[in-house]
């Protein structure tokens, strides 16, 4: 069996801006590594990927690599991908959930929050072997820890998934609670067999990554936003949300008149809600036998 999630119907009251960011850049590095002749993209990996043994010290960083600190590649790892499924599969959980949790955090947060968790991720990977010479590359380990918001922040956040059984596919909708935690599991179930490979899915970064998302949540989400709401306390947050940027809509008609863009930005997050929830209910009814 496999499911791969599509969408939510959890609208932001923000533009995403640092989402966006990170995808055109990941977008932008893969596409440069994708020019690259065979022998230069295995030096680029090499030289921007995470080696454990180079970070740790247990060897020492070829001449004939690209010249950085060997722990600039925490970060520098973290917008490199190895394949185009690789890049697809990670910037489309991105998309899904990272807007949400960017919104529930703000920019400047969720910008430290996602890099901490690439951090985290990276050096969980480096603990279960110190000595690999194999470069780690990928948003993986970030992007779980940002599924790890998601989940204490909105679990009951509806998501449209598509799930393939043999040659029977069908789209269905689960709470985000469901989703992310199937994700989780999986992750852990494969975990061990990934010890005996060399190379392939570092699964202890993806579960490093969200154990980060886990810990720093509660103080990376803005003040007021519940941690692992019930259903009704949800509602009643983005409800209190969305009646606070209307009533900023209809103040002073004076102060917005001299603030039109700002007017003209509210309006916009009011437009996105009742478009991507049509968006929702139109692909949901046909589920609905």
């Amino acid at each position: 069996m496999f499911f791969l999630p599509l969408f939510d119907n959890n609208p932001t009251s923000r533009t995403p801006v640092i989402t966006r960011s990170i995808i055109v850049i990941c977008g932008l590095v893969f596409l440069y590594q994708f020019g690259l002749t065979e022998q230069m993209e295995r030096l680029f990996i090499f030289s921007y990927g995470a080696i454990p043994a180079l970070i740790t010290g247990a060897e020492i960083r070829p001449n004939y690599f690209f010249d950085i600190p060997d722990s600039a590649t925490l970060l520098t790892s973290v917008f490199m991908h190895g394949g185009l499924l690789h890049l697809g599969g990670n910037m489309l959980y991105l998309w899904i959930f990272g807007d949400n949790v960017e919104d529930s955090m703000g920019p400047i947060k969720f910008t430290l929050f996602y890099l901490a968790c690439g951090i985290a991720a990276t050096f969980t990977h480096i603990a279960i072997d110190p000595s690999s010479v194999t470069p780690l590359v990928g948003a993986s380990g970030a992007i779980a820890g940002v599924l790890a918001a998601y989940l204490m922040l909105h679990p009951h956040a509806e998501v449209r998934v598509i799930i393939v059984i043999i040659i029977f596919v069908r789209w269905a909708s689960f709470p985000a609670v469901v989703v992310l935690a199937g994700w989780i599991l999986i992750q852990f179930l494969s975990a061990p067999s990934s010890l005996a490979e060399d190379g392939g899915v570092a699964y202890f970064a993806h579960i490093g990554g969200f154990v980060a998302g886990l810990a720093l949540t509660p103080f990376m989400r803005n003040k007021g936003h519940p941690l692992f709401p019930s259903k009704a306390e949800e509602a009643h947050y983005y409800e209190y949300k969305e009646d606070d940027i209307e009533e900023n809509i209809g103040d002073d008609t004076e102060h917005l008149a001299k603030h039109d863009h700002k007017a003209d930005n509210r309006l916009k997050v009011l437009d996105r809600r009742q478009m991507k929830n049509a968006f929702v209910e139109r692909y949901r009814k046909p589920q609905s036998n």
